[in-house]
């Protein structure tokens, strides 16, 4: 069973492959491994002074396929079928178990003063610039320990305000980001069902700044 193929335009305006495994995801045992909740990854940060974002580069492709199961990622092209040795976007395991690996690789020190959601890491300090620079250490190592290798372009180093996962971080709390504002006040109309639940996605994400919300 391969699976077609289909590319979508970046935003640097590259084109990346994707693959549309939804025929095998439809029959794959789901991984019941928990994502972080974002709520509480906020919550986390309250009081930290100082910040430093990683993006783990190609982060899935840092995993295996377990050997003798690649013919399950085949895709197919005009020219012949291809199958991944490694863990492709689009599988309906690979975000579970993604985070499983980030959870294991820095465990030691999450929760205290670094956290990850999938490929996003943020370490945070509530300290000194220097105790931060000692965090950030160590968390370098622990990304090194499993292979696990950094976007440069898209890491950011000891700022005192940050935007991540969509909010902006600071030593004043979590504020909503002005782009997601301005996104907000020039939404469409809805003229269809679909148009009504992408919105009320988007509003529910940002409840917490609703003032009418308990």
């Amino acid at each position: 069973m391969a699976s077609p193929i289909l590319f979508v335009k970046k935003p640097n305006g590259k084109w990346r492959l994707c693959v549309d495994y939804r025929r095998l995801n439809n029959v794959t045992v789901k991984n019941r491994y928990p994502l972080p909740l974002i709520g509480e990854l906020m919550d986390r940060l309250q009081g930290a002074k100082w910040f430093t974002k990683f993006d783990v580069r190609e982060g899935f492709y840092r995993i295996r396929i377990k050997e003798g199961h690649e013919w399950k990622t085949a895709f197919k092209t005009k020219y012949r079928l291809y199958e991944y040795t490694v863990m492709p976007f689009g599988l309906t395991n690979a975000p579970a178990t993604f985070q499983s690996v980030i959870n294991k690789a820095l465990h030691e020190y999450l929760g205290i003063f670094v956290t990850a959601y999938l490929d996003d890491v943020l370490v945070y300090t509530n300290g000194t610039l220097e105790e931060h620079v000692e965090h950030v250490k160590k968390v370098l190592r622990k990304l090194k320990e499993y292979k696990l290798y950094l976007q440069a372009s898209k890491c950011e180093f000891y700022t005192k305000e940050t935007e991540y996962l969509g909010f902006i971080i600071s030593i004043e709390g979590v504020k909503m980001n002005l782009k997601k504002i301005q996104t907000v006040q020039e939404w469409p109309t809805p003229k269809i069902v679909k148009d009504v639940q992408s919105f009320l996605g988007f509003a529910n994400f940002y409840r917490k700044f609703i003032g009418t919300t308990p």
